[in-house]
């Protein structure tokens, strides 16, 4: 692509967002539960870091089975976080220090304790009973009762649920407390866009907008392709992911956000086709500004099953980053860039290497690599100060999450052989969901700063070694990094915000390098992803015009053939 080539030039595009789980952030009151009056105490740490915007984790009243993404009232909070005035102070708190502050819309489906699922399961003839999915059973040859497909739920086993009442089933992708919406539904679709205006109203400045994709559903509710024999349950992804009435959903979102000038990010797992996502998030189509594609971090989950080995390759990684930059640039479209979150690993412990050594090196190595990429940049809550995944002597008492518990029970039910339960550990302690939900490490002090109570999940072992306080205000710290990272973005935003993406020696196993081109500017953005020392060529154009502005060692030296150190990474800049 040529280096002329010219973006559309918008506010969120130069955004980096600070997404916030608020159970694990910090909590005010002592009941070892984080909360919202937690993260107001901790504004300026986020405005210091040098972001733009703040993303929420659901904070909606709810009963908790998935932590918030079972909403039982959209226009309420959740009373371990707080109430509707905290919030409101903790959007006020953020615009004085112009930050910005994005919700997370939870749409697909609602808890089952919401007042539309308890009028619409109590009867038949409920106003709300269409609000959702309703299926008679199946029987097979025998006469035995079966679900109306054969999808699998996210969280295990079939995806319907049995409601002996009315003799129907409900459809829940996710956990049975956990029914769908249904879109088809005009009344549903109006209830949505009012939920919208209610936060964008009160200052809310956009949403995250949880697998937004799933909300359209094929009308014929076909049976999944089998792709694991071993499972009566198979994903069905392909009849709503995408959906036949995605985008003329997404148009009439769209449409209410443009009026408010207001930031749009869709999750959208199970969608590998960038053909697919940039109906979406094409400038020109005004649905969603970006989208979170899952392609890089299913990198190592095998297609039977998340808790079972995959080796992946870094030429691997390097090519998905290198299709989704490439596609969107040439399309007018645009990336949402992470490599951690709420229901991911941390990045040095899945990307790099978080061993003691070298933990803080890899901390940089992230930050650089994908800090200076082409889309708007997401850093999840610890990820600045270099956390890592929970220690491999974690039990399974000590976890936390739904999908986790569910599928070590379904291990043990059908009596899983000791061999097999011992991968599934070691497994689940490289991808585990709880491995971004332990408490944000403070401090050095009891439960790491993070509460004076006995914290709802266990506090990281290694929060002595890696927490905030040690790091804040000191040169050469992982947070002082990404501040530097940050900082440069913005300094240089014509290049590192809307400069042209091209990948250089993608075929290297040990190496990622990046080139981002503006006019006449260039980057050169380089990183080591081994513990060894690695010799690579270095052009001799940034050998001999090229200055570093970044480097995560104390001194680089250009040459047209350099000796990268271990997890060594730096940035060069030709004017």
């Amino acid at each position: 692509m040529s280096s002329n080539y010219e973006q559309t030039t918008v506010w969120w595009k130069e955004c980096a967002v600070y997404q916030i789980y608020p159970a694990s952030f910090k909590d005010s009151n002592g009941d070892g539960i984080g909360d919202i009056k937690g993260i107001i105490s901790k504004l300026d740490y986020i405005k210091d870091l040098g972001v733009d915007t703040v993303w929420l984790c659901p904070c909606y009243r709810s009963p908790q089975v998935d932590m918030g993404y079972d909403i039982s009232d959209y226009r309420d909070i959740y009373e371990k976080y707080g109430t509707l005035s905290d919030i409101d102070e903790l959007v006020k708190g953020l615009h004085a220090r112009g930050l910005k502050f994005l919700m997370d819309l939870v749409v697909n489906h609602t808890s089952d304790q919401h007042e539309w699922f308890k009028s619409a399961i109590a009867s038949k003839s409920s106003e709300h009973r269409d609000y959702y999915i309703w299926k008679k059973p199946k029987y097979d040859e025998d006469g035995n009762r079966m679900p109306p497909n054969n999808w699998r739920s996210y969280f295990g086993g079939s995806a319907w649920e049995w409601d002996e009442a009315s003799e129907e089933y409900y459809l829940h992708l996710f956990a049975k407390e956990q029914p769908d919406l249904n879109w088809e539904n005009p009344k549903v679709v109006k209830e949505v866009h009012d939920i919208v205006r209610f936060w964008l109203d009160r200052g809310v400045d956009g949403f995250r907008m949880d697998v937004i994709n799933f909300i359209s559903k094929h009308p014929d509710f076909p049976d999944a392709p089998i792709i694991n024999p071993d499972s009566p349950y198979q994903e069905g992804a392909l009849y709503y992911a995408p959906g036949p009435r995605l985008h003329e959903y997404l148009a009439g979102l769209g449409k209410i956000l443009e009026q408010y000038n207001a930031f749009s990010v869709g999750e959208m797992p199970s969608v590998t086709d960038p053909k697919e996502i940039i109906k979406a998030v094409g400038f020109d189509r005004h649905e969603l500004n970006m989208i979170f594609n899952f392609e890089h971090v299913d990198i190592d989950i095998p297609p039977i099953g998340k808790y079972l080995p995959k080796e992946w390759k870094l030429p691997e990684l390097k090519r998905i980053f290198d299709k989704w930059e490439t596609f969107m640039q040439e399309h007018n479209g645009w990336n949402a860039i992470y490599v951690e979150n709420h229901d991911q690993p941390r990045s040095i412990s899945r990307f790099a290497c978080d061993e003691d050594d070298y933990r803080f090196l890899s901390a940089k190595v992230v930050a650089t690599i994908f800090g200076l990429m082409c889309g708007t940049i997401y850093i999840y809550q610890g990820q600045e100060i270099g956390m890592r995944n929970v220690p491999k002597t974690w039990s399974i008492d000590r976890y936390r999450d739904i999908a986790t518990l569910n599928a070590y029970q379904a291990l043990k039910e059908r009596q899983a052989s000791a061999q097999d339960l011992a991968v599934f550990m070691t497994e689940l302690q490289k991808k585990s969901r709880d491995n971004a939900r332990t408490p944000v490490q403070w401090d050095d002090s009891e439960y790491a700063g993070f509460s004076t109570a006995s914290p709802w999940i266990d506090v990281n072992d290694d929060y002595r070694e890696c927490n905030a306080a040690s790091q804040v205000g000191v040169k050469g710290s992982v947070y002082s990094y990404w501040q530097s990272v940050l900082a440069l973005r913005k300094e240089h935003k014509d290049v590192f915000v809307y400069g042209v993406y091209e990948s250089i020696d993608i075929d290297n196993e040990s190496v990622f390098v990046y080139k981002r081109t503006y006019k006449d500017k260039i980057a050169l953005v380089v990183s080591s992803f081994t513990k060894e020392e690695v010799k690579w060529s270095l052009d001799k154009q940034f050998a001999e015009s090229g200055s570093v502005c970044l480097s995560n060692y104390d001194a680089v030296s250009l040459d047209t053939c350099i000796t990268l150190r271990p997890y060594e990474c730096f940035v060069i800049l030709v004017n």
